[in-house]
This record gives C-alpha cells, structure tokens and sequence, in this order.
C-alpha cells in the first residue's frame, strides 16, 4: 500500500478491548495511527511493533486541552486525520435510583461530552480536508436498552442522537458518520469497564439484579469476538456507502428487529388516537 493511500486513524480508548483489537488491525492493515490511552505506556509494544506507523498520545477525552493536544499530535506525526473511533468509554449498572450523582456525571461526562469534544476537535480538520469519517462506538443499549442501563444506555442513547443529526449535517462536506452497536463481545467490558452502583435497594433485585447475574454469568464465554469486528469497521470505512448503523452480533440483532417489531406495533395500534390531535385542515370537508 502506497502512503498516499495510507487512512490515518485516530483511536480513543486503545489499550484494551475492542480499541486494541481495532489498533492491532488498523496497523496490519497497513494504516497509520495515533493511539490514545490514559496510560500511553500500554502501547509500547504496538510502538515497537510498528514504530514508522504508529504514535502513543496520552489522552483523556473529558480533558479538553489533552483533547486539542492529542490532535495536533496526529496533525504533527502523518499531516491528516481520516478517521476517528470514539471507542473510550465504560459500563455503569444499577438502578437509576441506586447510582450516585457522582457516577452518572461521570458516565455522560465520558460516554456523551468525551466523544463531543473529540468530534469537535477534529471537525474542522475534516472540513478542510472535504472527507474524513466519524466512527461512533455505540452499544445495542444505545437502541434497545436494558434493566440497569439507564445511565449507560441514556449515555449512548444522546451519542445516538448526536451521531443522526451529525451525519446529515457533515454529509454535504465528504464527511461520514457510523454508530457501531455491538452486543456483547469479549472484551473486559463486563469486568475492568463497568462500574457498579454505590448501593443497592432489595426491591430491583428480580430486575436490574437479574441481567447483573445475566453479566456476570456471561463473563468471558461473550460470543462477540472483538478481531472479527475490528475487521467489519476496516471495511466499512473503506467502503464507497458505509451504513449509519452497524450492528454487531446477532444478539445485537436479534434485540434491534424485536425493538423495532414492538415499536411498530405500538406505532400501529395508536395511530389513529395519536393523528387526531391535529388542526382539522380548512377546506377538509369539500
């Protein structure tokens, strides 16, 4: 692969789960990358590895001047940004009435405001450049969420929403905009990544308890694997048409086809009741 066809990505969150496995990738592939961790010595060995086509940059997301610093650094190492992963984030479970104040700042302030300032930051650079794409890691909680999800779900839920009108928004500029909706896969998400609820009320413990014991359960046979995805996003910010969404797993799937059944349903059944809340229009009756 010649330079001039060399992506330069920008990768939030590369130390572990599916941001390494996407680095790793990224750099077979024969791409460039700016690596980003909070602890950029975690990716000495990828440094090593690759040392012409990779830089290490200490970043945290919610830190707006580490945020401005991390892409110049990228602007400074290969001259370009083409794509970047908003991978950095974690988990929060527990009932909403059971997580602190303190936990679900912090949850948006990463999930939600960290993404922002990173999409913020590199924008004006992909203006200039007329094309680039924005590759959102969103989760299947982000469109069907799950007991306990409130916080990190709602979380991926604006991210959602910021990624639909930001894709139109950035179209008409050669800009492209994905959601990645992975279920579960195995990454350290379930362990390292989610932060638990300070206290616990016994009256959501037939709810929000279950699908904790569902994680726990789960954890380490997850049927996702992270190298197979890491593969799926190298092809589809090559592709001429990438999608908006992309679900990944078909346990993913099967959440997002019965959340659509339901919707529609619910849509059919109150429609009629809904669409009578109009104006009567002028002149209807002729």
């Amino acid at each position: 692969m010649s330079s001039n066809n060399k992506k330069v990505w920008l990768i939030t969150g590369s130390s572990s789960g599916f941001g390494r496995a996407l680095a790793e990738a990224v750099l077979k592939h024969g791409d460039r990358l700016i690596a980003t961790a909070r602890k950029p010595e975690q990716l000495n060995d990828l440094v090593n590895q690759y040392p012409e086509t990779v830089k290490a940059v200490r970043l945290d997301i919610t830190n707006k001047t580490a945020v401005k610093a991390a892409v110049d650094a990228a602007l400074e190492a290969f001259g370009r940004i083409d794509v970047l992963v908003n991978n950095a984030g974690y988990g929060l479970i527990g009932a909403l009435e059971e997580v602190s104040d303190e936990q679900i700042w912090r949850n948006f302030d990463t999930n939600l405001f960290g993404a922002i300032n990173m999409i913020r930051a590199v924008l004006p650079i992909l203006r200039q450049q007329k094309s680039g794409h924005i590759v959102n890691m969103s989760a299947i909680a982000g469109f069907s969420n799950e007991l306990g999800f409130s916080i990190y779900g709602g979380a991926k839920f604006a991210l959602e929403g910021v990624s639909e009108a930001l894709h139109g928004e950035v179209a008409p500029l050669g800009i492209k905009v994905t959601i990645v909706e992975p279920g579960p896969f195995r990454t350290d998400f379930i362990g390292r990544s989610l932060d638990r609820a300070e206290h616990s009320i016994d009256e959501y413990e037939q709810t929000v308890g279950e699908f904790l014991q569902f994680l726990d359960k789960i954890e380490g046979t997850q049927p996702g694997d992270p190298d197979k995805a890491a593969q799926v996003l190298i092809q589809v910010v090559n592709s001429d048409n990438p999608p908006l969404r992309l679900v990944l797993g078909k346990y993913a799937y099967s959440k997002f086809r019965k959340k659509i059944e339901s919707l529609t349903a619910e849509l059919d059944a109150w429609e009629q009741i809904a669409a009578s809340t109009d104006f009567e229009t002028v002149g209807s009756h002729s």
